[in-house]
């Protein structure tokens, strides 16, 4: 018998004359007041197994999708290796133990790749009155895989309970690979069984509805969003009255942008702070922030005001004209990290063939100097079809319309986009129906260029995001690009770089996990 036996103290004999018998087994004298079946400690030692009727061999159950452990009969649970939890579930599993006093439990060492688990056990029972027997024994555990009924549910086709439904009508995609990045950061999308890409936005689809409510409660504090639910049934039990549902949350974010030139309505102009109602929008969070370049005064639309009169922008970064700075000098105002300034610019399309240039007020005083690339938008010869526009050339503002509106430093890039050193996780998603054609991929990458590109000269919107170091060939790829760098390429090195610092190491690990 495979036991580990511990010693167990005697009682000691009663003082006198004892009543002294022989054990019929080995025949050791011993109290034949105490009933122990005639045997000495010993030989009930060995002939009385304490762990007799316990389970020596078990089967526990984990999905490798979600790694989670099945309780018996149809609970999943959480637990960690050799976690007090995953002990639990192995004593549970175990028949017979509910005859015995458990004394101690531990898990013993076992290969990872063996698919075992050991647990070692010491029990004790009392064999006759007045001997109790302790007992350690080792219990095997073989670890088969299930897959969970949830995980099951996720590579089964249309089988969801909620669905979100995330829209902009813009003519890029900015903001959806921004919060694709506060998603990734933050794990927002960790519950959705499927993640489909449609013509507008993305959907996202669920097994079950708090999960729905958690991902619309992580869209209202991350951008500007306006939610409508709605639901539909599916199945009723006319017998219990038991009613299944499918619910879909419709998520429209404000078709508003960063760098967006913006015609407001006088109204809503004069409500927020009387600022200009030709503005610029420099940030989009929970609410949009403008700022006017003339006076740098800005104002916040948050989400809930905006619906009530909604606009649309004027132009957005795909009409961004590049100009040459001829002159400039700060005025004195800032604002933050904004520093008012007079500007004279010209358009680069323009040098060479005439003199034509224009005078303007901007809040980049404090990153422009004279011979700097900048991109704006050009008004002055412009038709905008804009309601909002129109009526602010009709009233008291229309002396307020600048010339040219200054939106951000423009950087000439010679190296190829492809050797940076640093990368972005990307989510999986289902293109559906929309297979990408050559047209439609090249304005996708030249959307994804462009929102690397913002990532690199805006500080403070990478921080907001994790970024990850590139592979190591890729790093090779780029030294060896950068050894071959002529003297024409000098003008490359203004360009915005970020710290390696501010880089993750484990950038092939989280993708695998993705």
């Amino acid at each position: 018998m495979d036991v580990d036996t511990a010693p167990v103290a005697l009682p000691t004999q009663r003082q006198g004359t004892a009543a002294t018998i022989l054990c019929y087994n080995c025949g050791a004298p011993i109290d034949g007041t105490i009933s122990t079946g005639a045997l000495c400690y010993d030989c009930v030692k060995l002939t009385v197994d304490a762990s007799e009727g316990i389970q020596r061999e078990g089967v526990l159950h984990t999905c490798r999708d979600c790694e989670r452990w099945l309780s018996p009969p149809a609970q999943w649970v959480t637990a960690a290796p050799e976690s007090r939890e995953l002990l639990a579930l192995c004593l549970r599993k175990l028949r017979g133990l509910s005859k015995v006093r458990i004394i101690d439990a531990s898990f013993l060492w076992t290969e990872p790749h063996s698919r075992r688990i050991k647990v070692k056990i010491t029990v004790q029972q009392e064999a006759f009155e007045g001997a109790i027997i302790q007992q350690t024994f080792e219990v095997e555990f073989v670890v088969a895989n299930q897959q969970c009924p949830d995980c099951a549910k996720s590579f089964t086709a249309n089988v969801w309970r909620a669905s979100v439904q995330v829209r902009q009508k813009v003519q890029h995609k900015r903001t959806f690979l921004y919060l694709e990045q506060l998603m990734l950061k933050h794990g927002a999308h960790r519950e959705a069984i499927n993640i489909k890409e449609v013509h507008d936005g993305l959907d996202f689809f669920f097994s079950q509805r708090n999960h729905a409510e958690k991902f619309v409660d992580f869209l209202n504090s991350t951008v500007p969003v306006r939610v409508k639910k709605s639901q539909e049934l599916i199945s009723m039990d006319i017998h219990t009255s038991k009613k299944s549902y499918k619910f879909t949350y419709s998520a429209e974010l404000i078709p508003i942008c960063r760098d967006d030139l913006v015609a407001l309505p006088i109204k809503l102009a004069k409500s927020i702070g009387n600022i200009s109602p030709i503005a610029l929008c420099y940030r989009v969070g929970t609410s949009i922030n403008l700022i006017d370049p003339n006076n740098l005064q800005t104002a916040d639309v948050p989400t809930n005001i905006y619906w009530r009169a909604p606009f649309t922008n004027l132009a957005d970064v795909k009409e961004l004209v590049e100009f040459i700075v001829l002159d400039i000098e700060p005025v004195g105002p800032t604002n933050g990290k904004f520093v008012l300034a007079e500007c004279t610019v010209a358009r680069a399309s323009d040098l060479g063939s005439n003199d034509k240039s224009y005078f303007c007020r901007t809040h980049l005083g404090g990153i422009l100097h004279v011979g700097d690339s900048v991109l704006g938008y050009q008004l002055t010869g412009t038709n905008f079809n804009n309601a909002q526009l129109e009526d602010v050339e009709n009233s008291n503002y229309a002396n307020q319309i600048p010339d040219v509106l200054l939106v951000k430093k423009h950087y000439a890039r010679k190296r190829k986009p492809k050797s940076r050193s640093w990368k972005l996780r990307r989510m999986a998603r289902d293109e559906g129906e929309l297979l990408p054609k050559k047209a439609d991929q090249d304005r996708m990458d030249a959307d994804y260029e462009m929102f690397l590109r913002d990532v690199e000269e805006n500080q403070d919107l990478r921080q907001e995001f994790a970024l990850y170091k590139a592979e190591q060939k890729r790093k090779k790829k780029e030294a060896d690009e950068m050894s071959m760098v002529t003297t024409e390429d000098s003008g490359d090195d203004e360009v915005p770089r970020i710290d390696v610092d501010e880089l993750l190491d484990d950038f092939e690990e989280m993708e695998i996990r993705e």
